[in-house]
Order: structure tokens, then C-alpha cells, then sequence
């Protein structure tokens, strides 16, 4: 598998070119209280925390002048799997801890943390024309229902909620990420679809929300991580660590995210 693919071939993140950090930061890592970051920092980050990482985001920029923070947002999975064939990125933050120990088992990310947690939620067309009162409906009627495809967390977490719940994963499409799974519904492509919480709050009056039962709730941690052909390293520990201080946390619960 190709380790490192010219800049060109990742012309389309418009994100920095890629450097070397060594897998014990103290060594070659400059002291993140005395080394300024400065130019751009890519950031690569799961689907459903689009809306806030592009506000921890701008709130980074303006605490650090000078340096500009490139997201790049989709489906974990497929953010890993770019991170691997090389993808010039700093950070991964991902909707899931089997997503980030791939990067970690390859050494492409070490000092994992979590950042925060989410929660399941069935979503609807708004006003709920359809009468659906829960996940045994869909699997009992005939709708169109929209579930991330498996190999993405949100697909993963969906099959935990029906397992938990003692009904089968319905027929239903594979959706490359979160958002997709969100639009469909909110188009009336579907009859119902399962995301995060936080992407309710995200969509306001295109869908409505239901909570799940107790016993098929899932809480899902995730976690975020510098990785280790970070261009920056410097700017990449300082983002991480704003993302974890008491002004990213706030900000991330402002979106839905639960605590860490």
C-alpha cells in the first residue's frame, strides 16, 4: 500500500503538504507553549461533526492569527482509508474507536483521546406522516428506511441499536455517511433514517427527531488524535488540545455533542 502519493494526487482536500513527526512527541516536537503555529492546518473529521468542528474551527483561527485550519469532512472509514494511501492531514477525528486503531495499528496516529460522545436518534419526515412510532416499525412496515453502509460508524451503531432492540437490521440503502442517511429524509427519499443527535440539531425543522429506547441507545465516543506525517505538529497538538480544553468542550456541547 502506497505510503506517501504526491500532493497532486490529493489536489481535490486542497489541504497542506505533509512533514514527518516521530512517534514520541517530546523529541522532535516543538514546545507547544513557545512554538506559535502559523500557516495551514488540515484537519480531517467525521460527517456528523461538520457543524461543529467548522465552529472550533474559526474559534482556533481567531485565538491563533495566521493560521488557517482546512476541514475535510466524510465518513470515517473513508477519511482513514485517505489517511493511509498517504492524504496530506494533521488531525483525524473520528466517529469511532475501531476507525482511529486502524491509523494507530499502521502508526499512522498514536495518543488517541476522546473528545466527546454522541447518541442515536430515528429521524423521520417532519411531522411524522407515516405514523412510525419506533425502530420495531421498520422493521415490521413496508417504508424506506436510510442506514449508513456498515464499514461506517454510524452503519455499525444502527445494527447495535437493532440488535439491542431484538429486531432484524431492515432492508434498507448504504449510505456513505451521515449526512447522506440525513438528506434522504429530509427530501422524502425515505421514510426514516438513523443519525446522531447532533445531526437533528444540525437539520432544525427538514427532519424530526425521536429517541431511541433505553436499551437500544448507543453512546459513541470519539476520539481525535495528531497523526504522524502531521506538516505542523505544533499547530496540530495545540488544535487537539483546544478541542479538549473547557472552550472546545462548550463549544461542542452547543452542538449536541455529550461530555467525554
Amino acid at each position: 500500500m502506497a505510503r506517501r502519493r504526491s500532493a497532486a494526487a490529493f489536489a481535490s482536500f486542497t489541504l497542506a503538504a505533509a512533514g514527518i513527526v516521530c512517534a514520541h512527541p517530546p523529541c522532535c516536537v516543538a514546545d507547544p507553549d513557545t512554538a506559535a503555529p502559523s500557516g495551514a492546518l488540515s484537519v480531517f473529521a467525521a460527517a456528523s461533526t461538520t457543524a461543529a468542528f467548522t465552529a472550533l474551527a474559526r474559534a482556533f483561527e481567531q485565538q491563533h492569527p495566521g493560521t488557517t485550519v482546512q476541514l475535510n469532512f466524510a465518513g470515517s472509514s473513508v477519511l482513514a482509508r485517505q489517511i493511509q494511501e498517504g492524504a496530506p492531514a494533521d488531525v483525524f477525528a473520528s466517529a469511532d474507536e475501531a476507525t482511529m486503531q486502524r491509523l494507530v495499528d499502521s502508526g499512522d496516529a498514536a495518543a488517541v483521546q476522546i473528545f466527546a460522545r454522541n447518541r442515536l436518534r430515528l429521524i423521520v419526515a417532519p411531522g411524522n406522516p407515516k405514523r412510525i412510532g419506533g425502530l420495531c416499525d421498520l422493521a415490521g412496515r413496508n417504508l424506506q428506511v436510510a442506514l449508513c453502509a456498515r464499514t461506517v460508524p454510524c452503519g455499525r451503531y444502527a445494527a447495535q441499536a437493532f440488535a439491542a432492540a431484538g429486531i432484524a437490521v431492515p432492508p434498507a440503502s448504504a449510505e456513505v455517511d451521515v449526512k447522506a442517511v440525513l438528506s434522504k429524509v429530509a427530501m422524502g427519499e425515505a421514510d426514516a433514517g438513523i443519525v446522531y443527535t447532533t445531526d437533528v440539531r444540525d437539520a432544525g425543522n427538514r427532519v424530526t427527531g425521536m429517541e431511541l429506547p433505553v436499551l437500544s441507545r448507543v453512546d459513541a465516543p470519539y476520539p481525535v488524535a495528531v497523526l504522524r506525517h502531521a506538516a505542523d505538529p505544533t499547530a496540530a497538538n495545540r488544535f487537539v488540545a483546544f478541542v479538549l480544553s473547557a472552550d472546545g468542550q462548550r463549544l461542542l456541547a452547543q452542538f449536541g455533542f455529550l461530555p467525554r
